[in-house]
């Protein structure tokens, strides 16, 4: 397993209740669903609606269950933002 950080933004930091925590999964799909486990309620919702940048890099379309997550790495989860 492979560990981390994981930092929300906006929306998602508001329903974690904080602005960054640890991961320790292999997968995307494994980090989001121990996030959802940990604040259960409003962040499951807001993650719906979510993109995510790993390292930097947007996941896009990908299967959440096909994206590795590397040792030291960052997982950004950014809702829909408005304005501009």
């Amino acid at each position: 397993m492979a560990k981390g950080t994981v930092r929300y933004w906006a929306a998602a930091k508001a329903a974690a209740g904080v602005a960054e925590e640890p991961y320790e999964a292999e997968t995307l799909a494994q980090a989001l669903d121990a996030a959802r486990e940990r604040h259960s309620g409003e962040l499951a919702r807001v993650l719906r609606r979510c993109s995510f940048l790993i390292d930097g890099d947007p996941v896009g379309t990908r299967g959440h269950e096909t994206v590795r997550l590397a040792e030291g790495g960052t997982v950004e989860v950014l809702p829909p933002f408005a304005g501009g």
